[in-house]
C-alpha cells in the first residue's frame, strides 16, 4: 500500500491524530500512529511463530503461514479499541482477529498463534518497536536546533546585548554567550535522551507470568532470536519494571523544556518595547485573526504549548512504576499512549524551535540601543568594583534622579574624578571591556556540543 511523506496511506487507511497534528510533529505521530503500532504487533507475532519454529517450538508450515499472515494482515483500529475496553487490553482482541485471519488460511496454524507469550509481551514490543523511528527523529531534531543554535554563538560572539536578570536589565554581555547558554544544556541532553530512547528498544518476552514458563528449557534462546529477528535488545522480562520507558519520558520533557527555554527568550525579546529578535517571516505564520499588524511568536508558541504538557506526562510514567507484582493493573495499559503524545509534544517544540533559529532575525542596533537605553546603568557592577558599592550606589541614586548617563554624573562628581581619570571612566562604559570570561565559555560550549551531537549531518 503506497504511502505519502507524511506516512499517510493514500487511500486513507492510515490516519495520523489529525487537528492533533497542531501541537504535534507529523513525522513522529506517523511513527506512532495506531495503524503503526498494529503493524509492529503483527510482526512481533510473525518473529514469534518463525523464531519458535527455528527451535522446533511450532511446526515449520506452520510458522510460515502465520508470518504470511501476519505481512497481510487488516486491522480495523476502532472496533478493536471498543473490544479493548471490555478486554481490558489491546492485545485480547488483536489476537483474536489475527488468529481469526490465519484460520482462514490454515486451521492447524491458528493453533499456534501467540504460542506461549502474553498480552503485555506483544504490546510493549510493539511500542519499542515504533519508538525506535519517533526517537530517532527526536535524536536528530536535537541536533539540528543544537547546530543552529551554535552557528548563532558563533556569529554573534562579539555583539554587545544586555543581560536581563529578573526580566530587569543587568549587565552587558555577547548576544553569542547568551545562545551558548540555551545550547549548553541541549550539549548535555542530547546524549542522555540518546542514551534512554536506546534503553527503551527493548524486548519485553515472559509469557503468562514472567519466566517463559511455556518453552521449558528454551526460552530464553527464543527471546534471543526473538529480539535479533525484530532488531531490539534481549533482556530478562520487565513486566512489571517500568524504568525504562519512564526514563525516556523524562529525559523527553527535558529535552522539551530545554527548547521552551529558548522559545521563552526569543518570545520575550520580540515584543516591540525590546524588538531585538524576531521569528522568520512566512506567509501565514504568526498573524492574528483580528489584527492585521500582529507578528506574533507563532513557533516559540508551540514550543511553550508542548512544555506545559510534557512535565505532566512524563509524571504520569513516574507515577506507573509502582506495578503490582508480576503485572500491573491499570499501568503499562495504557503507557503507550502517553508514551506517543509525550515524544510527538517534544517533537514539536524541537521542530517548531529548528526552524525559528535557522531564520531568526536579530537586531544589532537594537541591542545596542537598548543596552544604552540604561544610560550607563547596565555597567553599575564594573563601577562598585573599581570604586566602592557605597559610591557606586550614590552616584547611580544621582542618575536616576537627575535623568542623566551615569558616565556624566562621573565626571562631574569629585570624589570620582580624583579616584579616575576621564579615560579610565569612558572604558569603563565600553560593553567588550566586561564580557569576563564569556569569550571562553562559548568556545568550551561549542567544544562541547561537538562531542555530544556526534557524526552526521
Amino acid at each position: 500500500m503506497e504511502r505519502d511523506p507524511a506516512g499517510q496511506e493514500r487511500n486513507g487507511v492510515l490516519r495520523l491524530l489529525s487537528l492533533e497534528l497542531i501541537f504535534a510533529d507529523e513525522r513522529c505521530a506517523a511513527a506512532l500512529s495506531d495503524q503503526q503500532l498494529l503493524a509492529a504487533m503483527a510482526r512481533f507475532e510473525a518473529a514469534l511463530a518463525l523464531s519458535s519454529a527455528e527451535l522446533g517450538i511450532v511446526p515449520k508450515q506452520h510458522a510460515d503461514v502465520i508470518a504470511s499472515m501476519c505481512q497481510r494482515a487488516h486491522f480495523d483500529a476502532a472496533a478493536l479499541a471498543r473490544a479493548a475496553r471490555d478486554a481490558g487490553t489491546l492485545a485480547i482482541p488483536f489476537v483474536r482477529e489475527l488468529t481469526t485471519q490465519v484460520a482462514s488460511a490454515s486451521t492447524d496454524a491458528a493453533r499456534f498463534v501467540h504460542f506461549g507469550a502474553t498480552s503485555q509481551d506483544v504490546i510493549d514490543s510493539a511500542l519499542a518497536m515504533c519508538l525506535k523511528a519517533s526517537s530517532e527523529r527526536t535524536s536528530n531534531l536535537a541536533r539540528e536546533l543544537g547546530d543552529a543554535a551554535a552557528d548563532l554563538a558563533r556569529r554573534y560572539r562579539d555583539t554587545p546585548s544586555v543581560a536581563r536578570t529578573l526580566l530587569q536589565p543587568a549587565i552587558p554581555v555577547p548576544f553569542g554567550w547568551k545562545v551558548a547558554m540555551w545550547l549548553a544544556p541541549l550539549a548535555r541532553s542530547l546524549p542522555q535522551y540518546r542514551s534512554a530512547a536506546a534503553a527503551a528498544r527493548t524486548l519485553q518476552f515472559g509469557g503468562a507470568g514472567g519466566t517463559l514458563s511455556a518453552f521449558g528449557d528454551k526460552g530464553n534462546a527464543l527471546g534471543d532470536a526473538l529480539a535479533t529477528r525484530l532488531q531490539l535488545q534481549s533482556a530478562v522480562t520487565w513486566h512489571s519494571a517500568r524504568d525504562r520507558f519512564a526514563r525516556l519520558g523524562c529525559e523527553t520533557a527535558v529535552l522539551t523544556g530545554i527548547t521552551a527555554k529558548i522559545a521563552r527568550d526569543v518570545a520575550l525579546s520580540m515584543q516591540p518595547e525590546i524588538a531585538e529578535l524576531a521569528e522568520p517571516a512566512a506567509p501565514g505564520r504568526g498573524g492574528s485573526s483580528s489584527m492585521p499588524h500582529k507578528r506574533n511568536p507563532a513557533g516559540c508558541l508551540l514550543a511553550l504549548e508542548a512544555a506545559r504538557r510534557a512535565p505532566g506526562l512524563a509524571a504520569t510514567l513516574l507515577n506507573q512504576l509502582d506495578a503490582e507484582q508480576e503485572r500491573g493493573l491499570g499501568q503499562w495499559q495504557s503507557q503507550w499512549l502517553t508514551l506517543r503524545e509525550l515524544a510527538c509534544a517534544g517533537a514539536s517544540a524541537l521542530a517548531a524551535m529548528v526552524e525559528v533559529l535557522r531564520g531568526l532575525q536579530v537586531d544589532v542596533q537594537a541591542m545596542r540601543a537598548n543596552l544604552e537605553r540604561s544610560k550607563g546603568l547596565a555597567f553599575s557592577e564594573a563601577l562598585s568594583l573599581r570604586l566602592s558599592r557605597t559610591v557606586a550606589d550614590r552616584l547611580c541614586e544621582q542618575a536616576v534622579r537627575e535623568g542623566k548617563h551615569l558616565l556624566q554624573v562621573m565626571r562631574n562628581d569629585a570624589e570620582a574624578k580624583q579616584a579616575m581619570p576621564a579615560a579610565e571612566m569612558a572604558a569603563l562604559f565600553e560593553p567588550q571591556q566586561l564580557y569576563g570570561s564569556a569569550p571562553q565559555m562559548i568556545e568550551q560550549v561549542l567544544a562541547d556540543w561537538t562531542s555530544a551531537r556526534g557524526s552526521g549531518p
